[in-house]
């Protein structure tokens, strides 16, 4: 009550317009002036009764519950019934913030549906209001006693012998005891006390019988345990943790179940615990309904809010377009410096180097690929550097060596982790990106070949070779080293012969997952989304895309032969296996065909977002490719490109499309013919690769020249290089920023171009080896690290670091190469308007002259007229030549 009355003001304030005058002095009266209850005379003073309750009602609360002062109540009619549940409504709406809420318990244990309120005008208990809080108080308000009742009790008395006034004689009435009425103090008395959560341990302290009576012999001295140094006891004794050994074991195996149960949410506060306080976090939001929402809305206070929220909302929306705001400002800093940096910032530094003396030294290596799923591991493929003449001279004794390709890694940089055998040397190969353990090379015979490596994939993994220590220990007894042992991995399958290329297999890939080509060169839907098939290019001037599955069974096949250590994954392929689509690529131009050394495919591994999702489901990678279902009833999908670009041993760049073209005149599929043919080098194409981060731009490198073309821009290239001094032998894009390619040289440099940078000069010229560089396959290992193979024609291959400039782009680097690249295009297409209007200009510059009519004196006047110009130069001349002084005047004769 006294915190009601502090919160409470004045009569006057809390008055709506009342006009009445300040509440006037007590009185010893005993009946209210607005009212007909009887109240004691004790109450006058400002004491309620114990079933009224001052209560103080603000004008929001009068409005709320229509009992507005002097309007709704008044002196003569003070009285109000409000339900209940408006009241329970209202103080759950408004919280702590409601008037009802000091009488909460109270309201809530009352009994009846309606309470009365009752207007007071002069304050007699205090406040505005008051409530009454029994059945009893309401009834004897709602309906008082008459005069006659009074009457009744008068009479009563005298029936006894009493006059009504006369004083009775006081009884003396011991109090009784009430039930205790909970009002909430009693949790805060319960926190206070101390509770036995556990029984009671119960200690024994003895003494022993001798000293039972001796006389105590007290002293002082300290509680650290140093002083048992000096033959006393300890006063404490500490119980330090320790690891128990005896209870760390480690699970071999793990039973574990799941249920469904409802979800359980941990909430917490960001706040810096110092020290304990009572705090409460709003973990849901309130919710009100649509009702409540709607008349929140219509009232003046929501008006006003939005009034005074609009400007502040509105800015905020322009600092949004202006700026982003969630931008990270730490991420880019200093981006815009990398190119202003110190020589060594820039410098590819020597990571490490693999080369085998038995099996890869004074070899050419023709092709360099990374492993697609395992860090550190790479192959290279090596060849003998033999001309056609030579090869022929020592075929017996090539048909003795072993053609292998050599799996390293970083964990062992002296020995191979693996060797695959191929029936020829090996001229490409590539990596399955979907199942790493299928491994496809292309001979230099024409044939292709497939390994696979399943039962050799946990070698790959582990740090060293697979000598075991025993025998380690023996060879350490006589000073010797045991190198680890090599497994060497037979090819599991070969391409017929008769079927395969006439000539070396010069470039090789994988189909991408998201689609697959049918015998027409039409894209259809890989519904399991796992690689079948692959496409290879040869100098016999054929293309060619091979299917892994297996063909289509007739029932005369007899099974073949195991061998033992070779897998059987693709027993059906081998020596039996021919292409699927075969394409000759004859010229346009000339007789004869185009002998393709690179190419490069429109559609890229991992770029979905074009693609629609497969009607299957994707199986689990690694599953192997003989599990891969036949290829029938797949829906074509038009949005895959099949257009791609050849490059040929003659220098040329080709575009062309896989789908074939109906004969008009036959009906049978037929090769589609190039769409355009450019010859942009004096050397062979040793480099076709698009820009990985803007596909429709294509690299090609070959002779003395590199050149930049867009896929669409038929009119010539949008950058082209100038004869450089050193051969070009390699190159490639550079995997995270798209302005950065690398070139290699026939003198073992490394060129590092930067098209924001400079076009006309290489950022960086950087000397490798001394061989010539016959690779260059740069690698993402890590966020902060990035690789580079390079390898040479002696059969070592360099694994470089790429600095940190050379590998992260600057914040606008994409958009400022897209925008070279347009503007490129742009000029490539004025200049080809231009040379249209003047060839259409001097057209109708012809057909003028040859429709003006012919002049009879037209020689005669056309020699008139250059003896004229020729007197006026003369005349002109000598004027000129007499005001330098260098010629007299003429004088006139005498």
């Amino acid at each position: 009550m006294a915190d009601a009355e502090k919160r409470s003001p004045t009569p006057s304030e809390s008055r709506k317009g009342s006009g009445k005058k300040s509440p006037k002095p007590d009185l010893p009266a005993t009946k209210s002036k607005q009212s007909h209850l009887t109240i004691p005379a004790h109450n006058m003073e400002g004491i309620p009764p114990k079933d009224i309750v001052p209560l103080f009602m603000a004008t929001k609360t009068q409005e709320i519950f229509s009992c507005i002062c002097d309007e709704h109540v008044t002196e003569d009619e003070p009285f109000k019934l409000i339900k209940k549940e408006d009241i329970i409504t209202d103080m759950k709406m408004r919280a702590a913030i409601s008037d009802f809420h000091p009488v909460k318990q109270i309201v809530l244990d009352y009994p009846g549906e309606t309470l009365l309120i009752s207007y007071d005008p002069d304050f007699k208990y205090g406040q505005n209001f008051f409530l009454c809080i029994t059945e009893e108080s309401k009834n004897k308000i709602i309906q008082p006693e008459t005069p006659e009742d009074e009457e009744v009790t008068a009479a009563e008395g005298a029936v006894v012998g009493k006059a009504p006034g006369e004083d009775e004689v006081y009884v003396y009435k011991p109090p009784e005891a009430k039930d205790w009425i909970p009002q909430g103090s009693q949790v805060e008395v319960e926190d206070e006390m101390v509770m036995d959560t556990r029984p009671k341990i119960k200690v024994r302290a003895s003494r022993v019988r001798r000293e039972f009576g001796a006389p105590f012999k007290f002293k002082d001295r300290d509680a650290d345990p140093a002083s048992t140094d000096q033959g006393l006891s300890a006063s404490y004794l500490s119980c330090n943790s320790y690891s128990d050994k005896n209870y760390t074991l480690k699970k071999a195996e793990l039973d574990n179940a799941v249920q469904a149960v409802p979800e359980l949410v941990d909430g917490s506060s960001q706040t810096d615990w110092k020290h304990p306080v009572n705090a409460s976090v709003q973990y849901e939001p309130r919710s009100i309904s649509a009702e409540e929402a709607k008349a929140a809305q219509d009232t003046p206070e929501f008006e006003e809010f939005v009034k005074d929220a609009l400007p502040r909302f509105e800015l905020a929306l322009q600092q949004n377009i202006i700026m982003d705001v969630f931008f990270d400002d730490w991420g880019v800093l200093g981006d815009e410096d990398t190119n202003f940096g110190s020589k060594s910032d820039s410098h590819l530094k020597e990571y490490q180097s693999f080369t085998d003396l038995q099996y890869s030294k004074d070899k050419t290596v023709t092709c360099v690929d990374w492993h697609p799923m395992i860090k550190g591991v790479m192959a290279v493929s090596c060849c003998q550097r033999l001309s056609f003449d030579e090869r022929i001279d020592q075929a017996n004794r090539l048909l003795m060596t072993p053609s292998l390709v050599l799996i390293w890694s970083f964990a062992d940089p002296i020995h191979p982790q693996l060797l695959l055998e191929g029936p020829d040397d090996i001229t490409c190969f590539k990596f399955c990106p979907t199942n790493p353990n299928i491994v496809a090379g292309g001979c230099i015979n024409g044939q292709l070949v497939l390994w696979d490596i399943t039962e050799y994939a946990d070698k790959l993994t582990s740090s060293r070779g697979s000598a075991s220590k025993a025998n380690q220990k023996k060879a350490a007894m006589f000073g010797e080293e045991l190198a680890p042992e090599t497994p060497t991995v037979r090819y599991c399958c070969v391409s017929a012969i008769e079927h395969s290329h006439r000539n070396v297999i010069t470039s090789l890939d994988w189909i991408p997952d998201h689609y697959e080509l049918n015998r027409l060169g039409q894209a259809v839907e890989n519904r399991m989304c796992e690689i079948c098939q692959l496409m290879t290019c040869g100098t016999d001037g054929h293309v060619m895309i091979w299917d892994t599955r297996p063909p289509k069974a007739t029932g005369r096949e007899q099974p073949a032969p195991e061998v033992l250590g070779v897998s059987q994954a693709f027993k059906h392929l081998d020596l039996s296996w021919k292409p699927m689509i075969k394409l000759a690529m004859p010229k346009t131009d000339s007789s004869g065909d185009y002998s393709p050394i690179k190419f490069s495919m429109a559609e890229r591994q991992g770029v979905r977002d074009h693609v629609p999702l497969p009607s299957g489901g994707k199986p689990e990678a690694g599953a192997g490719m003989a599990k891969i279902p036949s290829a029938k009833n797949q829906k074509p999908l038009d949005c895959i490109s099949t257009r791609y670009f050849l490059g040929t041993e003659d220098g040329e760049v080709v575009c062309t499309d896989l789908k074939m073209e109906k004969d008009n005149e036959t009906g049978k599929p037929n090769v589609p013919k190039p769409s355009w043919v450019v010859t942009p080098h004096d050397g062979p194409v040793c480099t076709l690769q698009r820009n990985p981060f803007f596909n429709d731009v294509i690299l090609s490198v070959g002779g003395w020249t590199f050149g930049l073309w867009r896929d669409g821009v038929t009119n010539g290239a949008i950058l082209q290089s100038a004869c450089a001094a050193k051969l070009y032998t390699a190159g490639h894009w550079s995997t995270t920023r798209p302005a950065v390619f690398f070139l290699g040289t026939n003198d073992g440099n490394v060129e590092v171009w930067d098209l924001l940078d400079r076009t006309h000069e290489p950022l960086l010229v950087q000397n490798v080896t001394a061989a010539q560089v016959t690779q260059i396959v740069p690698w993402v290992v890590s966020k902060k690290q990035h690789l580079i193979a390079v390898s040479d024609n002696v059969g070592t291959l360099h694994i470089l670091e790429i600095p940190w400039n050379l590998r992260h782009p600057s914040s606008s680097e994409k958009s400022g190469v897209q925008a070279y690249f347009d503007r490129e295009t742009k000029r490539i297409e004025y200049f080809d308007r231009r040379a249209t209007m003047r060839a259409n200009q001097r057209t109708d510059d012809n057909k003028k002259a040859a429709a003006k009519p012919t002049d009879q004196n037209s020689d005669e006047n056309l020699a008139e007229e250059h003896k004229a110009e020729y007197e006026a130069f003369l005349t002109l001349e000598k004027k000129l030549l007499q005001e330098l002084g260098i010629v007299e005047e003429d004088k006139p004769e005498i």
